[in-house]
């Protein structure tokens, strides 16, 4: 059983699965969302570069030379990037724990074409372009090698289903001329 907060480490799964049987069923409210993802970067004033100047968040405030909080549309912030434990460091390596990718979700497919478009510009290297069905994503790394996807949702109606109703999501080759050709429109 978890006695403080402080043991949150020391729990087990035995402990988990415990909790859970004891408690019944929990499901998460359905107005609940992430607010902000927290990265740990090497150098501020290059993080800035990437998430402020090349995507185009709005910086918000900065805590001291340390940290900074960036945001779409006024938020306090979607982004917090600190070098709190991580001035000067080198890359998470790849094989080992941690955050896979921070997503970005763009209102339109026009809105995704902009910033493929703007990256392409900038030359700047992508790691992937994908349709998952319910989406597409354009892949990229920041400076620190922290994974970045940059997507849209298709609407709910388009979403493909499998034969027992649920959601089909998948990866396939993204029809990157087809995107950027939103541009022309």
């Amino acid at each position: 059983m978890v006695k403080t907060y402080h043991n949150i480490m020391n729990i087990s799964i035995f402990s988990i699965h415990s909790i859970i049987m004891e408690n019944q069923e929990y499901t998460i409210p359905t107005q609940t969302r992430i607010g902000h993802v927290h990265l740990k970067v090497s150098d501020l004033d290059r993080a800035l570069l990437f998430y402020r100047d090349l995507l185009g968040f709005e910086l918000i405030t900065m805590y001291g030379d340390q940290a900074a909080f960036i945001s779409a549309g006024g938020y306090h912030h979607h982004i917090g990037l600190n070098t709190w434990q991580s001035k000067g460091a080198g890359p998470a390596p790849d094989c080992g724990v941690g955050l896979y990718h921070t997503a970005i979700v763009y209102p339109t497919r026009k809105d995704l074409a902009q910033i493929l478009d703007r990256l392409v510009k900038a030359n700047y290297p992508l790691t992937g372009a994908s349709d998952h069905g319910v989406s597409e994503a354009i892949y990229l790394n920041d400076p620190d090698g922290n994974g970045v996807e940059l997507y849209w949702d298709r609407p709910r109606e388009m979403w493909p289903h499998k034969a027992d109703g649920t959601i089909e999501m998948y990866t396939r080759t993204l029809d990157v001329q087809g995107l950027l050709g939103e541009l022309e429109i």
